[in-house]
C-alpha cells in the first residue's frame, strides 16, 4: 500500500513533469507564432507605407505636370493677348498718322504720285 502510494506519487510527479514540458513547448510555439505574426504585421505596415509614399509621389508629380501645363497655357494666352493689343494699337496709331498726314487734298495727291512713281520704277 505504501509502495503503491509512492508509485502513484512518482507517476504523478512524472505526469506533472510531462505536463510542464508540454506547457513549456506550447508556450515556446506560441511565442514563435506571435513573433511571426508581429513580423508579418510590420512587413505589411511597411509595404502599405511604401505604397502610400509611391502613390503620393505619383499624385504630386501629376499635379505638378498639370500645373506646368496650365501655366504654359496661361502664358501663351497672355502673350497672344499682348500681341493682339500691340497690333490693334499699331493699327490705331498708323490710322491716326495717315489721317493727319493726308488731312488735305495736296497731301493725298503727293502720296498717290509717290506710289505711282514707285510702281513704275519696279
Amino acid at each position: 500500500m505504501i509502495a503503491d502510494s509512492l508509485k502513484a506519487a512518482e507517476t504523478a510527479k512524472e505526469e506533472m513533469a510531462q505536463i510542464k514540458a508540454d506547457n513549456d513547448y506550447m508556450m515556446q510555439e506560441a511565442r514563435i507564432e506571435r513573433d511571426k505574426m508581429l513580423k508579418e504585421a510590420v512587413e505589411t505596415a511597411n509595404k502599405i507605407k511604401e505604397e502610400a509614399k509611391s502613390e503620393t509621389s505619383t499624385i504630386a508629380n501629376k499635379m505638378i505636370a498639370e500645373a506646368k501645363l496650365s501655366i504654359e497655357s496661361e502664358k501663351k494666352s497672355a502673350l497672344s493677348e499682348v500681341k493682339n493689343l500691340v497690333a490693334t494699337l499699331s493699327l490705331d496709331i498708323a490710322e491716326k498718322l495717315l489721317r493727319e498726314k493726308l488731312a488735305d487734298d495736296q497731301s493725298q495727291k503727293d502720296l498717290i504720285n509717290k506710289f505711282l512713281k514707285e510702281v513704275k520704277v519696279n
